[in-house]
Parts: C-alpha cells; sequence; structure tokens
C-alpha cells in the first residue's frame, strides 16, 4: 500500500503543483484558452484556488515523508475531493459537459485518501 500511495499522491501532487502554479502567475488572458470559467470568477479567487492547490499538493507530500502531522495527508486527499466537486459543478453549471479529467482527479483523489488512511 505505501508503494501505491507514493505513486497516486506522487502523480496527483504534480498535476495539482502545475495547476496551482498557472493559477498563481499567469493572468487572465493566459489562462483562458486552459480554464474558460476564469471569465467569470475574480482573478483574487482564482489565485486563491491555485495556492489552495499547491498547499495541497505539498500536503499529500511532506507530512509521509516528514512523518510530522501525518493526519494531513488525508486531510489535503479529501480537499482535492471537495476540490473537484465543486469544479465539476462549475463545469456543468457552464453548460461544459468534459468533465472526465475532474472525475478522474476526484477518483484519484478519493483513493489517495483512502490509501493514506492505511498507514495512520
Amino acid at each position: 500500500m505505501n508503494v501505491a500511495y507514493w505513486i497516486v499522491a506522487g502523480l496527483l501532487a504534480l498535476f495539482y503543483l502545475y495547476g496551482g502554479g498557472v493559477k498563481v502567475v499567469r493572468n487572465r488572458e493566459q489562462l483562458r484558452p486552459m480554464m474558460a470559467w476564469v471569465d467569470s470568477t475574480p482573478m483574487p479567487a482564482v489565485r486563491a484556488i491555485g495556492m489552495i492547490e499547491l498547499l495541497g499538493a505539498a500536503g499529500l507530500i511532506l507530512p509521509p515523508l516528514t512523518g510530522i502531522a501525518p493526519w494531513s495527508a488525508p486531510a489535503a486527499a479529501i480537499g482535492f475531493v471537495v476540490l473537484q466537486i465543486g469544479a465539476t459543478r462549475v463545469h456543468l453549471r457552464m453548460g461544459d459537459r468534459q468533465v472526465a479529467l475532474n472525475l478522474a482527479l476526484l477518483l484519484a483523489a478519493a483513493v489517495t485518501g483512502w490509501l493514506a488512511t492505511t498507514w495512520l
């Protein structure tokens, strides 16, 4: 289970490090081709989502690596589940039915949370 956690959590963390970093450093015009929802969202909220993603990615990796606050890894995974539920709702509300990535990320986060509880 430990190897499975590191594989799934590592891939999830890499995805959110990239996605969160992009949201934090790019402007609306640069984000628009990748994320149509930024037009209807204030930029401070987009930046906040990016920071949440960066912190969540760190929360998946650092606690099991250091042994400090190990409860925060499953909490980060659960946070990503909640984030993807919200993201899926935003996409569906905007009429965008392409939510396969959101559902895959939701599933990966749920599996990561479950795997994280096996070593707590």
